[in-house]
């Protein structure tokens, strides 16, 4: 599938983004687990909250969707059922990475395997810390697919995250609900908490310290979860594409409704921000994350030096950052962005790749890059870009588009449905001319 984008000015409206990806995940495994029926409402219908349901599906669990609100019927921690076939999770590094945790622990061999892309990814940084609490656990040389067999127990590691990796972290306290002892987790870099507010909602115990340079989360194995009633809010990294489309398209304006703006997603707005974006936060609610209607306008951007404390906040958020760059006055620089390379696609190399196509001169660098932006007025190519099968850069890339000579062919757009399946109807709702063939 690709995406035909024609430049574009004066976008008005109100949207609602899709339900937050990394919360409807946690939703759909702590249900799983959980002893008795959950309700969840807004659960992204993306591929990859769908591959998590049918992981679990699978494993015994019965899960039925009526009218958009998802019923889990949970069979407790210890009541999954072994599969009989690998359990497939498509795209999901956040999935894979977090039932890791769980599957460490269960009476059954499984096997973990993913597509193509996901094949590739990094899995050796969850094998090393569930291998040091005493799991099972072997891989292809790091990658997929994961063999994890039965193990008579876990114990409790005190772990120092490596890497600023919500995914690693989750897998971690997952795995720390079945182990003896108490698991203590130091994490260096904030990364997002949606683990830590999802346990709470659930009800499961844990100990969080945070002091200026470091956060320590502690927690220990537990008998059983209660089942509760999830209302998931609109992903802060699918509206990002449209605060971005916001910002850059001249005499637009534009207002995103119910979007969650935890402390630990929102590193893209204070970036902007600093680069003179017109952006703001109103009908702000507190409720298992905090959420906000983001009103854009139009700004003329200029560009920054990255506060690198910021980078593991706005990891998915910086193909965006990205696009926001190239069309601001002066230079941007990103440093210690080195994780990019490690998404769905190596982030760093497709974005550099897509700036070249659209006339934007950068130098890139092993773990970050410099942007010349060719400022607030300036015009990128008409051309074709490759999304290397990442949805992320082929959103950002569809958006910076709109700032193109005439009109745009993004290639490779179908993992687009992985997280924002409904993109292309969302653009033609605020006057976006896009098609895809």
């Amino acid at each position: 599938m690709n995406f035909l984008i024609k430049s574009g000015q004066g976008l008005k409206g109100e949207i609602t983004i899709p339900g937050d990806k990394s919360i409807s995940h946690r939703s759909i495994i702590l249900s799983s687990l959980a002893e008795g029926t959950s309700k969840i409402y807004g659960l992204l219908e993306g591929a990859d909250c769908l591959a998590t349901i049918e992981v679990f599906r699978n494993m015994g669990i019965k899960i039925v969707n009526e009218e958009g609100v998802y019923s889990i019927e949970g069979n407790g921690l210890r009541g999954l059922e072994a599969p009989q076939k690998p359990l497939d999770f498509g795209n999901s590094g956040t999935s894979i990475r977090l039932c890791s945790g769980i599957l460490s622990a269960q009476n059954f061999q499984s096997t973990l395997v993913g597509d193509s892309s996901l094949s590739s990814r990094p899995m050796q940084r969850i094998v090393e810390p569930l291998t040091g609490m005493g799991a099972k656990i072997t891989s292809n040389n790091g990658t997929l697919p994961l063999n994890i067999s039965p193990t008579d127990s876990l114990h409790s590691i005190d772990y120092l995250l490596p890497v600023a990796s919500a995914q690693v972290k989750s897998c971690v306290m997952l795995a720390a609900l079945y182990a003896e002892g108490v698991t203590k987790i130091e994490e260096g870099s904030v990364t997002r908490d949606h683990t830590e507010n999802m346990f709470k909602q659930f009800g499961i115990p844990l100990n969080i310290e945070n002091s200026y340079s470091k956060k320590c989360i502690s927690l220990g194995n537990i008998n059983s979860i209660n089942p509760t009633n999830i209302d998931i809010c609109g992903d802060f990294s699918s509206a990002a594409f449209f605060i971005l489309a916001g910002l850059i398209c001249p005499k637009s304006d534009l207002l995103i409704k119910n979007v969650g703006i935890n402390k630990t997603r929102i590193g893209l707005l204070h970036a902007l921000r600093h680069m003179g974006a017109n952006i703001q936060l109103i009908n702000q609610k507190e409720s298992i994350e905090p959420t906000a209607d983001i009103s854009v306008k139009s700004s003329n951007l200029k560009g920054i030096t990255l506060n690198t404390d910021l980078v593991a906040n706005m990891i998915d958020e910086m193909p965006v950052f990205f696009i926001a760059a190239a069309l601001s006055d002066g230079v941007t620089i990103v440093k210690d962005a080195k994780e990019l390379r490690t998404k769905e696609s190596d982030r760093l190399q497709a974005m550099a790749d897509s700036l070249s196509s659209f006339g934007v001169k950068h130098e890139l660098e092993e773990d970050g890059i410099k942007i010349y932006g060719l400022g607030s007025k300036g015009v990128l190519n008409s051309t074709n870009i490759n999304s290397h099968g990442d949805h992320r850069i082929a959103m950002a890339s569809a958006i910076g588009s709109l700032r193109s000579e005439n009109e745009v062919n993004i290639l490779d757009c179908i993992n687009v449905n992985t997280s924002f399946p409904n993109f292309v109807d969302t653009c033609k709702e605020i006057g976006i001319e896009i098609e895809q063939s």
